[in-house]
């Protein structure tokens, strides 16, 4: 595995881990509002990115190695569908889910379902790029998986609970999975503008008929400031790691460092003032180690039919971050 694409991956889910607290602060705040903003200025800071690309671009030379990683390309046919799919679930849906999911499940029922994504990338992610699993992966999600639910605990719930976290659950997964198919065309920084402007749509309609155009001056200081952060470093650096780094190692063993945001959490909360981790959470801690060091070894198996080992097979792509998402 290459070292770099999986570090960008991991400090994406940390950004992701450590926003927990933060979007603590927006509980009371107009939700579709705070999020039509944050995905708005994401997209803004995501264009302005790719902007940085094509100057850098033209300055080179005729090589087209910049191309595809500064050049945003218009979606065609079904490529919509497949960026709506994860505009649609892994941030519209997602939020909803987070939202209506805490009112009857306390925070580590919803982490537990989030901390079960590793499988299913595993799984299925593998299929998505003309590959079959690896044994050794879904092993190592397994245990990934095993070590996230020691770090995040169990929590108690109502059935309604249960419902959220499994819809928390499948839209955690869809982010990823549904990208997939359009990464060899529009790269990391495509998919995460295309997104980022789609969701920023949608919340801004939904927005304006649910909360009102008075929802914006009813923000205070703290729900700008919480909401900047995430559009900085859990969106637009994020979703660039994220998928930067899907790009260059496959679904599969990028769901593997899913396991560093609640880690990512934890560490978060002890630094800002809560107790330090028991012993069931060390262990769990332990465990994802493991399951990364597993999972992110060097050894690969051979692709089938020739392929490459990357799901777009185009050149890499540099990253920018990484989502949640």
């Amino acid at each position: 595995m290459k070292a770099l694409p999986a570090l960008a991956g991991a400090l994406g889910m940390a950004f992701v881990g450590g926003s927990v607290a933060v979007s603590g602060h927006l509980a009371d705040a107009p939700m579709l509002t705070v999020q039509a903003l944050r995905y708005t200025a994401a997209c803004l800071l995501l264009l302005a990115w790719a902007h940085r690309f094509r100057l850098a671009g033209r300055g080179r030379s005729r090589s087209r190695s910049a191309g595809p990683a500064a050049a945003l390309t218009r979606p065609r046919g079904a490529e919509w569908l497949w960026l709506l799919g994860v505009t649609v679930t892994g941030l519209l849906i997602f939020n909803v889910a987070l939202v209506q999911g805490s009112r009857h499940a306390e925070p580590a029922v919803i982490g537990v379902a989030v901390a079960c994504v590793p499988i299913i990338l595993a799984a299925v992610g593998p299929l998505l790029e003309g590959r079959r699993p690896a044994a050794r992966i879904l092993t190592a999600a397994v245990v990934v998986t095993v070590g996230a639910i020691l770090v995040q605990g169990l929590g108690r719930t109502d059935a309604t609970g249960l419902f959220w976290a499994a819809v928390t659950f499948g839209c955690e997964a869809a982010f990823t999975l549904l990208a997939v198919p359009v990464l060899g065309r529009h790269g990391p920084l495509g998919v995460s503008v295309h997104a980022t402007w789609m969701g920023a749509a949608i919340f801004a309609v939904l927005g304006l008929a649910l909360e009102g155009p008075g929802a914006v001056a009813a923000l205070r200081l703290d729900d700008l400031l919480a909401g900047a952060y995430l559009a900085v470093l859990v969106t637009a650096v994020a979703f660039l790691l994220w998928y930067t780094c899907v790009a260059r190692i496959g679904a599969g063993p990028s769901g593997l460092l899913t396991g560093v945001a609640p880690i990512a959490a934890a560490v978060t909360g002890v630094a800002l003032g809560g107790p330090a981790p028991a012993p069931p959470v060390w262990l769990g801690i332990a465990a994802v180690a493991a399951g990364l060091a597993l999972g992110l070894s060097t050894r690969t198996a051979p692709s089938p039919a020739g392929r490459p080992p990357a799901p777009t097979g185009r050149t890499p792509t540099p990253a920018g971050r990484t989502s949640g998402m």
